[in-house]
């Protein structure tokens, strides 16, 4: 088995020309989500909890404890069932009270595992510290930790688990969208995408009510007949389809061996040539004995055998203008690794033939 992976996304426009909502590529000013935070205890844990070292765990647990009338002794407190963990969570702009939503436990001690351990009452703030949601349920570990005998086995990440639908909603999030425009804001800096965007509005509703205000936001001014109903307003406007621009880029991960290329990448006219070169030493140990009732020594000797292969090199003629499906099969002609295949393609952008954008990640 290869040792890299490598997925090649190859994106072939010339036959299909793909077509995107606008609420794919662009948020609505003043609607987005927020995220909460909070601190609290996984209690039931068999053993697999914080150790007895932990001093904020205990702290907390005797703070609770002594909340709910009962005085502990910190000294007498051990805390292997227990862990102290963070939690957080997403609130959607339209969450209602009472509405669920999900949250993720990870432990911050040095807790083993939290498989089968419940989270107590966790308040959850937004970063203006007000309180927006509480967190409360067993947790679903997708992962192990277990151990005998000084042997052990550890699955994924038992350490960090999730509760569906874990927190209720006590308190909501305050948004204000004004009823005589709508803003746009584009993920990415694209002059085409926004203009692209603000045409079709325009020719939508026959009328120009959208204006490009810098280069990542429109601005749209709704239209009389929309003013008591603005969301319908805003659903035609996001549901609209656009053919988004797209960028000769290639992604490199090094560390795992992934290449991602766009299909708009393209290459001039390049001789590619690959080959291995592999020196093999081997090293043999020889013992010379003496006859005998002679008066000769033992000798040892070192016997060295180099060896050297290198792989025949095959020179590929890449033409100008070539897509990057094109170049795929050229690089696979020539049977070149993952790491190999990084190189070539560094090499090419360093030769100036690879007319695109290499990052390496």
């Amino acid at each position: 088995m290869k040792k890299y992976l490598i997925i090649m996304m190859l994106l072939t426009a010339s036959f299909l020309e793909a077509s995107v909502k606008i609420r794919d590529i662009a948020t609505i000013d003043g609607i987005r989500d927020n995220q909460l935070i909070g601190y609290g205890l996984v209690v039931g844990l068999n053993g697999t909890g914080d150790k007895s070292g932990t001093e904020f765990t205990i702290q907390s647990l005797v703070n609770m404890l002594d909340r709910m009338g009962i005085t502990v002794d910190k000294a007498k407190v051990s805390v292997k069932n227990v862990a102290a963990v963070m939690v957080t969570a997403k609130l959607s702009p339209f969450a209602g009270t009472g509405t669920k939503v999900d949250v993720v436990v990870s432990s911050i001690g040095d807790a083993k595992s939290l498989e089968g351990g419940t989270l107590l009452l966790t308040p959850l703030s937004a970063p203006n510290g007000q309180i927006y949601a509480v967190a409360q349920g067993p947790i679903s570990v997708g992962g192990m930790n277990v151990s005998a005998g000084g042997a052990g086995a550890v699955k994924n990440h038992p350490t960090v688990g999730r509760i569906p639908n874990g927190a209720l909603i006590e308190k909501e999030i305050p948004f204000n969208l004004s009823s005589d425009y709508l803003s746009l804001s584009f993920s990415n800096l694209s002059i085409s995408n926004i203009v692209q965007a603000k045409n079709t509005i325009n020719r939508y509703f026959a009328e120009d009510i959208a204006v490009i205000a810098n280069p990542t936001t429109i601005k749209i001014i709704v239209p009389q007949e929309f003013k008591n109903n603005y969301y319908e307003f805003v659903n035609k406007v996001i549901s609209l389809e656009i053919q988004p621009e797209t960028f000769a880029k290639v992604v490199v991960d090094e560390r795992t061996g992934t290449i991602v290329m766009g299909s708009d990448v393209r290459i001039s006219t390049v001789a590619v040539s690959h080959g291995n070169l592999t020196i093999k030493i081997t090293n043999t140990v020889e013992v010379s004995q003496p006859a005998p009732f002679s008066e000769g020594q033992t000798v040892v000797t070192n016997n060295q055998e180099v060896q050297v292969e290198e792989e025949d090199a095959k020179l590929m003629m890449i033409p100008e203008g070539v897509k990057i499906s094109d170049l795929v099969k050229a690089l696979n002609a020539i049977k070149v690794s993952p790491r190999d295949l990084i190189a070539v393609l560094q090499a090419i952008k360093a030769a100036g033939a690879l007319q695109g954008e290499l990052e390496v990640i």
